[in-house]
């Protein structure tokens, strides 16, 4: 198709990359920010003006509200002038862009790889990717618009002072519409992963920075599924109806999650701060997950009433409290690492893990060593429990081609002709 990349490394510190991102619950791996496009240059003697300069308009928008934004939206709850959310904005802004950006596909159009698209990197050792390939541009609008619903969770689940003066909460509605906004955030990454790339030949896919290749949208995809699981899992923990069956079933599907994730980004070459502390997170979270698996599993296998069930329930309960202090220091690695960050105080899931887990175990412990001999109960902790994952990512589908195509679409047939 003739489509070309350009990779360019640090040109002219665009990059921006802050020594602090304050509190997170929710790890987003910086912004991807556009820079200036001239489509009047490329497009110019292709399409009406009318077109042009709406294509022009509308991306000028995001590039100008993303540059602004983007060093500071991981870390502050901004409001625009009128009162309406930064996150939300940009987050429309890339909506009304998206249809018409996608009437350059529009029935295999010449015009796919007319355009030199150019983005800031995060992830990626090279600063900026410009590539001329509108798929390219479709793949960046959709890995941004995941990462500030990624965002908008993250302000969700920091804790808040609370009325009654003591511990800072999380409200019941932030939390269920955390989940939808993981869901709806990992609805774009999965339609990129499944009908953006595919687009790609092999030789342009090998010229995508890391932070949109296969490996890193799946991760960040399942990541949004963990971390909507461990939403569930920390409100079963509050409902007196939840079984601890159900608990362990939450518990078991988020550590596959997370492995899953951890995974994809095994080999990928993440570097600049951000990727290493993308890794970082990742690794945390899967130990994490696996110290509250280990945690329900346990205590379901302690109530058999066999010694080979008390043993297992020991060794199981003895692996959470491994795992969760491994899960500490684990904290603390990705805290520390550039940027820096903070750990909000615990709430959910692991607020009552931290309180249940190293009672439990000792407790157990020494219950069962005065019943059984100490080799049974130092035995390796049991398999854990495989269950299908059942969160699924929202179904997103690419927007119709605007209608304002249809009345240059005649221009650009006449012009394909002579191509």
């Amino acid at each position: 198709m003739g489509c070309f990349a350009s990779r360019q490394k640090e040109t002219g510190g665009n990059r921006r990359k802050p020594t602090s991102i304050g509190d997170v619950s929710v790890y987003v791996p910086g912004l991807r920010i556009p820079q200036p496009v001239e489509f009047s240059q490329s497009l110019g003697d292709q399409l009406p003006k009318t077109l042009v300069e709406r294509l022009t308009a509308l991306r000028t928008r995001i590039v100008v509200m993303a540059n602004q934004e983007g060093p500071t939206i991981t870390r502050t709850r901004r409001k625009t002038q009128h009162g309406g959310s930064t996150l939300a904005d940009l987050h429309q802004a890339l909506e009304d862009y998206l249809p018409v950006l996608l009437g350059l596909t529009k029935d295999g159009s010449h015009l796919q790889c007319k355009v030199q698209f150019n983005w800031v990197n995060q992830e990626d050792e090279q600063e900026e990717t410009a590539i001329s390939n509108v798929w390219y541009e479709i793949l960046s609008v959709l890995h941004l618009m995941a990462m500030l619903q990624m965002s908008q969770a993250n302000l969700l689940l920091l804790p808040r002072g609370s009325s009654d003066g003591y511990h800072p909460k999380i409200s019941e509605e932030n939390r269920r519409a955390s989940i939808d906004i993981f869901l709806k955030a990992a609805g774009y990454l999965d339609c990129a992963v499944k009908h953006v790339l595919p687009q790609f030949s092999t030789e342009l896919r090998r010229s995508l920075p890391v932070d949109l290749a296969e490996g890193a949208l799946r991760a960040l995809c399942l990541q949004a599924l963990g971390q909507g699981v461990d939403i569930q899992l920390g409100m079963a923990i509050d409902s007196a109806k939840a079984t601890l069956a159900v608990k362990r079933r939450l518990s078991c599907e988020m550590v596959k999650y997370w492995q899953q994730a951890q995974d994809n980004l095994m080999n990928l070459p993440l570097a600049n701060g951000w990727g290493e502390k993308h890794s970082l997170f990742v690794k945390w979270k899967y130990v994490e997950a696996k110290a509250a698996a280990y945690y329900y599993h346990g205590l379901i296998l302690d109530e058999g009433n066999t010694e080979k069930s008390h043993g297992m329930a020991v060794a199981a309960l003895q692996a959470a409290d491994e795992c969760f202090k491994e899960s500490k220091k684990a904290s603390e690695a990705f805290n520390t690492s550039s940027p820096t960050s903070r750990t909000p105080p615990l709430f959910g899931t692991m607020k009552y893990l931290s309180e249940k887990i190293p009672k439990e175990t000792s407790s157990k412990v020494r219950i069962n060593r005065d019943l059984y001999s100490y080799e049974k109960i130092m035995e390796t902790a049991p398999t854990l429990p495989d269950f299908a994952l059942a969160l699924k990512p929202d179904e997103y589908q690419l927007p119709s081609v605007d209608a304002s195509w249809s009345e240059a679409s005649l221009g650009t047939k006449n012009t394909s002709n002579h191509i």
